[in-house]
């Protein structure tokens, strides 16, 4: 279909400004505006002029809407598929939302349709009801700022107590696995994966932990987009935060931003880049990859 009168631009256009209509404190200019930003250069002299004449039936004298709702706009059938792929990822699941009215709707691709290639396959276990149900505790804790808490299996293989605040959850794609935030004790980030058990905590007793000062570092590097470094290195640090920008000679510039318990994996994954990826600051940082190759030197010397 080359025009469609529900999804053109002047529809759009008197969609957003009927939207802003209902603003009370709207002014003629604030909808004049609407014309300028969402429809064409020449529409500033038909729209506006033909709802407050009244020739389009949609706004009364004083610019107030006529509609007692704010318009929508429904949903392609390729919107409505994109939706129900979505809503079958099993990540998608761990919120609990349903979509009934997307039942009979085909979706626009399924797991088998494509594979995820550069990520571990040990990832978490998304459909498993246990790991659901901490998820959506966890999810709770979060929105109402409620403490919890948590059995953990830590890396030693031995189930460690905590008490905590989650704040947020982080997906990394590269390994598959979501983490949680937290404050109040000394553990900063937690693996779903390694829960126990967990519940909410009522209690007016002690923190099982001491928090420790939750120390930030920043790391710059950079890539040269050979072998599809750049993307990849995008992929392995999904989950910090960053920055990254284009240099004038087609290089690249990332500044990461990450705690300091999870130097060591930022150490292992800078190295997995071989001669694409070069460590700029701090110098701290290049003698920590100085000191990892020298003892893998040795290593390979025995």
């Amino acid at each position: 279909m080359i025009f469609s009168e529900l999804y053109s631009a002047y529809y759009n256009t008197v969609a957003k400004i009927m939207e802003a209509a209902f603003n009370p404190e709207a002014t003629e200019k604030d909808l004049q505006r609407c014309v300028m930003e969402e429809a064409f250069s020449e529409s500033v002299l038909t729209i506006l002029p033909a709802l407050k004449s009244g020739k389009w039936p949609l706004l009364h004298e004083d610019l107030s809407p006529v509609l007692l709702h704010k318009p929508t706009m429904p949903l392609t059938n390729l919107e409505k598929r994109w939706l129900k792929a979505i809503a079958e990822d099993p990540r998608v699941k761990l919120f609990d939302v349903a979509f009934p009215e997307l039942n009979d709707v085909e979706p626009l691709f399924t797991r088998d349709d494509y594979k995820i290639y550069d990520q571990y396959s040990d990832g978490d276990p998304f459909e498993d009801e246990a790991y659901i149900e901490h998820f959506r505790l966890m999810l709770s804790a979060i929105q109402s700022d409620r403490p919890v808490q948590m059995t953990m299996v830590n890396r030693h293989g031995k189930e460690v107590r905590v008490r905590f605040y989650p704040k947020r959850f982080e997906y990394s794609v590269k390994d598959d696995k979501i983490r949680i935030v937290a404050t109040g004790c000394k553990f900063k980030q937690f693996n779903l994966g390694r829960v126990v058990s967990c519940d909410f905590y009522n209690g007016n007793g002690p923190w099982n932990e001491k928090p420790k000062a939750e120390r930030r570092k920043d790391l710059t590097l950079l890539i040269t987009d050979e072998r599809n470094a750049l993307e990849r290195a995008m992929l392995h640090f999904a989950h910090f935060e960053k920055q990254a920008e284009r240099t004038d000679d087609g290089r690249y510039i990332l500044r990461l931003k990450y705690y300091e318990n999870d130097e060591t994996e930022i150490v292992i994954r800078v190295l997995s880049f071989g001669p694409y990826v070069k460590v700029l600051e701090p110098e701290s940082f290049v003698n920590l990859i100085k000191e990892r190759l020298i003892s893998q030197k040795s290593c390979e010397l025995k």
